[in-house]
């Protein structure tokens, strides 16, 4: 029997279980992302909002406090409605002239 095929080792087993491993942190991601609704309307935490805009959690405040943001205080915590916060990006998309 040849040496080296006793000691080749088949790696489509390890490379399965990677994507296995990848597929669950995918699928834990899309859970936390797609909670349920209330009203039809998904609503997001500061945290949330934030990361999605791409901006500080201090501006997204400012932007809060100057109004051009609406949100909602409840008991201290501040959600925003995604409906609103899309709206919000339209009226300001300033695109190509057609």
């Amino acid at each position: 029997m040849d040496k080296q095929s006793i000691f080749r080792t088949d790696e489509r087993p390890e490379a399965r279980l990677r994507t296995l491993a990848q597929l669950e942190q995918d699928l834990d991601r899309c859970v936390e992302l797609n909670r349920p609704t209330l009203g039809g309307e998904r609503y997001l935490t500061d945290r949330e909002l934030s990361e999605r805009l791409k901006i500080s959690r201090r501006t997204l405040q400012e932007y809060c406090s100057s109004g051009e943001i609406p949100y909602y205080s409840i008991c201290g915590k501040v959600l925003y409605r995604e409906s609103d916060i899309e709206r919000v990006l339209e009226e300001h998309y300033f695109g190509l002239p057609g």
